[in-house]
């Protein structure tokens, strides 16, 4: 019993890290037009959005390593390894990616467009490593070992 309620947590928060990413996406393209006066909504949502997911970051991870645990699953699990080792590198892409360039663009400037794709390019990265990630999770490929 335990193992399921866990494993539904763990496939929400899933859902809760990257879903909220996909709603970004379309804002970008208004981001590019909208008068300066009027961002600080699209900030607003990329800030509630960043913090969001990595909250539900810190569930699914916890979530993860439990599920592990009681699962008897080792950690030198190729698809488990892989995991981690994605995680840890989506971190710190996380860490680099969205706030500086969320802060440059809350200062008045002439090459927001820039700023815009910078975002969107970053966004479509990290989207790309956490749905990497939900492979690893639900394929658990075994890289031929």
């Amino acid at each position: 019993m335990l193992y399921s309620v866990l494993l539904y947590v763990h496939i929400f928060s899933v859902i809760v890290s990257i879903g909220p990413y996909f709603v970004l996406l379309p804002m970008l393209a208004k981001m590019r037009a909208e008068p300066f006066e009027t961002l600080q909504v699209y900030w607003a949502s990329f800030t509630f959005t960043v913090k969001l997911t990595k909250h539900a970051g810190h569930v699914l991870i916890a979530t993860g390593i439990a599920l592990a645990w009681l699962g008897g699953w080792s950690w030198r699990t190729p698809w488990i390894a892989a995991t981690a080792l994605v995680l840890l590198a989506s971190l710190l892409f996380l860490a680099r990616a969205f706030s500086p360039l969320l802060r440059k663009l809350r200062a008045p400037h002439d090459n927001r467009t820039e700023l815009v794709n910078k975002l969107r390019r970053a966004l479509l990265v990290y989207l790309f490593v956490l749905l990497l990630m939900m492979w690893f999770m639900v394929a658990k490929p075994s890289f031929g070992l």
